[in-house]
């Protein structure tokens, strides 16, 4: 039996953690008991994710901090998050009475200040955010959800990393057919490249009142939306991680956290 502790705000309730479990990895160690709780090893992940702690000051009642970020790095390296992410979508878009695999996406990315632990070779200054450190090229379908994510440094521009996210689309996706993207992504060379490449439309949407400061474009402000979600996460108010693998698997659990809440409030399904 598992010791029994106080809950916290960013734990999996019951109906989440059933949502969850079959997506787990196997255990590797066949024929020995566990000497671990998988669902408190996630607590402590979501708890790292939500507060923005360091691993070794995870609270006590938690797993061991070092067999956390084992299984952390383990389910990075084998691609477990971005599939966590990718079944809760599908699953989502069906509670939503969409198709479970989108016909549309959005493209954006987003400058962040890195530590000093990110290397300096992952790292660049985007001139027009004014920001050194690091970016996040994300991809998301109409209702915000992550389809992919790249993270580069600051310096990468928009359209090197938007074609790094439409090589990750490729082939995952058959009703893919058009993105929609801000004049960072302009340019008949890359939009016809995009054509030839895909077969998909990118159609760039732009302010036309030549104003300045922030406004809500059609259907770009979904990802803008999605950006927004990320604050929610203080492990995401920076890029804290020295390889950015590792701040991709974050935004990855972020997004599956906040689809098991979506999730965890409906019917359970199969």
């Amino acid at each position: 039996m598992f010791k029994k502790r106080k809950p916290y705000p960013s734990d999996l309730t019951d109906r989440e953690w059933e949502l969850l479990k079959p997506l787990l990895p196997p255990d590797k160690e066949r024929g020995r008991k566990r000497q671990v709780d998988l669902r408190e090893i996630v607590n402590a992940i979501f708890y790292a994710l939500r507060t923005g702690c360091q691993w070794e000051y995870l609270p006590h009642d938690f797993p061991p901090a070092d067999t956390v970020y084992g299984y952390f790095r383990r389910w990075q390296g084998d691609g477990t998050w971005e599939r966590f992410n990718t079944v809760l979508r599908e699953k989502v878009r069906v509670q939503a009475g969409k198709d479970p695999t989108p016909s549309a996406g959005i493209i954006d990315s987003q400058s962040v200040k890195t530590t000093e632990t990110a290397p300096a070779e992952t790292r660049g200054f985007d001139g027009g955010k004014l920001i050194k450190g690091r970016k996040r090229h994300l991809v998301v379908d109409t209702l915000g959800l992550v389809l992919a994510v790249y993270v580069s440094a600051a310096s990468l521009p928009e359209r090197a990393g938007a074609k790094v996210l439409l090589e990750k689309l490729a082939g995952r996706f058959p009703r893919l057919e058009v993105f929609w993207a801000d004049g960072g992504y302009a340019g008949a060379d890359f939009i016809a490249w995009v054509k030839q490449t895909y077969r998909w439309v990118l159609d760039i949407v732009k302010r036309t009142d030549g104003g300045r400061g922030f406004k809500l474009l059609p259907k770009r402000w979904k990802v803008e939306r999605t950006f927004g979600w990320f604050n929610r996460s203080r492990r995401l108010s920076k890029d804290y991680e020295q390889l950015p693998g590792v701040s991709e698997a974050w935004i990855y659990a972020a997004m599956s956290r906040l689809m098991l809440r979506r999730l965890g409030r409906g019917p359970l399904t199969a």
